[in-house]
């Protein structure tokens, strides 16, 4: 069992696609690195999930519709928000310039 590890560490320099990473797993807790770089969810697709999820960019910036609200919200390094379970969200866009590194907790 890994005791620990750098958000910064293992990250290729090509990311065709996000880079999802699970870190711990403990009774229905789950904490996830995602790592972005310019990418954005597919067009018409969006998050449903049964699942309570906290994110926080650690490093980037990203731009997240939620359903039924007009204004999206823009997240930079620090920013960090709750997405209750099914509250539909998208990704509108992530940096192209840097990667954009979210530390994501599901619960």
């Amino acid at each position: 069992m890994e005791q620990g590890g750098n958000l910064f560490s293992a990250i290729p320099g090509l990311l065709p696609e996000e880079l999802f990473e699970e870190l711990l797993t403990h009774k229905g807790l789950k904490i996830e690195r995602i790592v972005s770089k310019g990418h954005a969810s597919p067009e018409g697709f969006w998050y449903d999930q049964p699942e309570n999820e906290w994110v926080l960019v650690v490093k980037g910036e990203a731009r997240l519709r939620l359903w039924g609200q007009e204004k999206p919200v823009t997240l930079s390094a620090g920013s960090y928000l709750n997405l209750p379970a099914h509250v539909k969200h998208r990704v509108e866009w992530t940096t192209e310039h840097e990667e954009t590194i979210w530390l994501a907790i599901f619960y």
